[in-house]
Protein backbone atom coordinates (compact mmCIF):
# COMPACT_ATOMS: atom_id res chain seq x y z
CA UNK A 1 0.00 0.00 0.00
CA UNK A 2 0.85 3.46 -0.47
CA UNK A 3 2.13 6.13 1.42
CA UNK A 4 -0.96 8.00 1.21
CA UNK A 5 -3.35 5.47 1.15
CA UNK A 6 -2.04 4.50 4.85
CA UNK A 7 -1.96 8.00 5.83
CA UNK A 8 -5.68 8.68 4.21
CA UNK A 9 -6.56 4.60 5.88
CA UNK A 10 -5.67 6.75 9.14
CA UNK A 11 -8.57 9.26 9.19
CA UNK A 12 -11.07 5.88 8.73
CA UNK A 13 -12.50 6.63 12.19
CA UNK A 14 -12.56 10.76 11.97
CA UNK A 15 -14.71 10.08 8.81
CA UNK A 16 -17.00 7.84 10.69
CA UNK A 17 -17.87 10.46 12.79
CA UNK A 18 -18.29 12.78 9.97
CA UNK A 19 -20.52 10.56 8.08
CA UNK A 20 -22.70 9.78 11.60
CA UNK A 21 -22.61 13.42 12.16
CA UNK A 22 -24.10 14.73 9.16
CA UNK A 23 -26.39 11.65 8.48
CA UNK A 24 -27.79 12.41 11.75
CA UNK A 25 -28.62 16.16 10.71
CA UNK A 26 -30.27 15.56 7.68
CA UNK A 27 -32.20 12.75 9.24
CA UNK A 28 -33.47 14.89 11.83
CA UNK A 29 -35.09 17.37 9.32
CA UNK A 30 -37.47 14.32 8.39
CA UNK A 31 -38.38 14.30 11.90
CA UNK A 32 -39.07 17.71 12.21
CA UNK A 33 -40.98 18.37 9.37
CA UNK A 34 -42.72 15.66 10.62
CA UNK A 35 -43.47 17.24 13.99
CA UNK A 36 -42.70 21.26 14.10
CA UNK A 37 -43.42 21.64 10.19
CA UNK A 38 -39.73 23.09 10.21
CA UNK A 39 -37.82 23.76 8.50
CA UNK A 40 -40.45 23.94 6.13
CA UNK A 41 -43.62 21.29 6.19
CA UNK A 42 -44.09 17.93 4.68
CA UNK A 43 -46.83 19.18 2.48
CA UNK A 44 -47.47 22.78 2.00
CA UNK A 45 -50.31 24.34 3.94
CA UNK A 46 -49.86 21.67 6.51
CA UNK A 47 -48.62 21.75 10.08
CA UNK A 48 -47.58 19.02 12.77
CA UNK A 49 -48.19 15.27 12.57
CA UNK A 50 -50.45 13.61 15.66
CA UNK A 51 -48.09 12.33 17.69
CA UNK A 52 -49.89 9.27 18.33
CA UNK A 53 -49.90 8.24 14.37
CA UNK A 54 -47.58 6.27 12.52
CA UNK A 55 -45.61 9.57 10.99
CA UNK A 56 -46.00 11.08 14.64
CA UNK A 57 -44.37 8.14 15.93
CA UNK A 58 -41.38 7.92 12.81
CA UNK A 59 -41.03 11.84 13.60
CA UNK A 60 -39.96 10.90 17.05
CA UNK A 61 -37.90 8.58 16.14
CA UNK A 62 -36.11 10.51 13.30
CA UNK A 63 -35.88 13.90 15.73
CA UNK A 64 -34.93 12.55 19.08
CA UNK A 65 -33.19 9.80 17.29
CA UNK A 66 -30.88 11.40 14.64
CA UNK A 67 -30.06 14.14 17.82
CA UNK A 68 -28.83 11.31 19.91
CA UNK A 69 -27.03 10.16 17.19
CA UNK A 70 -25.79 13.49 16.04
CA UNK A 71 -24.21 13.68 19.72
CA UNK A 72 -22.69 10.09 19.90
CA UNK A 73 -24.77 8.92 22.71
CA UNK A 74 -25.86 5.85 22.85
CA UNK A 75 -25.14 5.43 19.04
CA UNK A 76 -25.27 1.40 18.40
CA UNK A 77 -28.67 0.79 20.01
CA UNK A 78 -30.11 3.68 19.00
CA UNK A 79 -28.42 3.47 14.78
CA UNK A 80 -29.62 -0.02 14.79
CA UNK A 81 -33.72 1.28 15.93
CA UNK A 82 -33.52 3.62 13.45
CA UNK A 83 -32.19 0.74 10.73
CA UNK A 84 -35.15 -1.00 11.56
CA UNK A 85 -37.75 2.02 11.07
CA UNK A 86 -36.26 3.05 7.83
CA UNK A 87 -36.33 -1.13 6.74
CA UNK A 88 -39.73 -0.74 8.10
CA UNK A 89 -40.16 2.74 5.94
CA UNK A 90 -38.71 0.93 2.94
CA UNK A 91 -40.79 -1.88 2.34
CA UNK A 92 -43.93 -0.92 4.22
CA UNK A 93 -43.96 2.38 1.31
CA UNK A 94 -41.40 2.11 -1.13
CA UNK A 95 -40.72 -1.74 -1.99
CA UNK A 96 -44.62 -2.17 -3.68
CA UNK A 97 -44.42 0.64 -5.77
CA UNK A 98 -41.02 -0.98 -6.89
CA UNK A 99 -38.37 -2.99 -6.28
CA UNK A 100 -35.86 -0.39 -7.66
CA UNK A 101 -35.15 2.66 -5.44
CA UNK A 102 -34.29 5.00 -7.71
CA UNK A 103 -38.00 4.38 -9.47
CA UNK A 104 -39.94 3.97 -5.92
CA UNK A 105 -38.85 6.84 -4.28
CA UNK A 106 -36.71 4.89 -2.15
CA UNK A 107 -33.70 5.65 -1.99
CA UNK A 108 -33.20 7.57 1.31
CA UNK A 109 -35.33 5.45 3.22
CA UNK A 110 -32.52 2.42 1.63
CA UNK A 111 -29.55 4.30 2.05
CA UNK A 112 -30.30 5.76 5.93
CA UNK A 113 -31.08 1.62 6.59
CA UNK A 114 -27.49 0.99 5.43
CA UNK A 115 -25.75 3.96 6.96
CA UNK A 116 -27.60 3.56 10.73
CA UNK A 117 -26.81 -0.45 10.15
CA UNK A 118 -23.58 0.01 9.44
CA UNK A 119 -23.00 2.61 12.67
CA UNK A 120 -24.55 0.64 15.14
CA UNK A 121 -21.89 -1.93 13.95
CA UNK A 122 -19.12 0.27 14.05
CA UNK A 123 -19.58 2.13 16.24
CA UNK A 124 -20.23 6.20 16.55
CA UNK A 125 -16.68 6.91 15.90
CA UNK A 126 -13.63 9.17 18.40
CA UNK A 127 -15.84 12.51 17.44
CA UNK A 128 -18.90 11.05 19.71
CA UNK A 129 -20.19 11.52 23.90
CA UNK A 130 -20.17 7.61 23.91
CA UNK A 131 -16.58 7.71 22.77
CA UNK A 132 -15.62 10.20 25.86
CA UNK A 133 -17.68 8.38 28.07
CA UNK A 134 -15.60 5.44 27.37
CA UNK A 135 -12.42 7.58 27.67
CA UNK A 136 -13.47 8.75 30.74
CA UNK A 137 -14.01 5.37 32.71
CA UNK A 138 -10.95 3.74 31.14
CA UNK A 139 -9.20 6.38 32.48
CA UNK A 140 -11.46 5.91 36.43
CA UNK A 141 -10.69 2.48 35.88
CA UNK A 142 -6.58 2.74 35.01
CA UNK A 143 -6.76 5.00 38.49
CA UNK A 144 -8.22 2.08 40.68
Amino acid sequence: MSKIADKWKRFSPQLRSVLRILAAFTYMTHGTMKLFAFPAAMMPGAGGVHLLSELGLAGILETFGGLLLLLGLFTRPVAFILAGEMAVAFFQVHFPRSFWPVISGGELAYLYCFIWLYISAAGGGPWSVDHLLMRRNERMNDGN
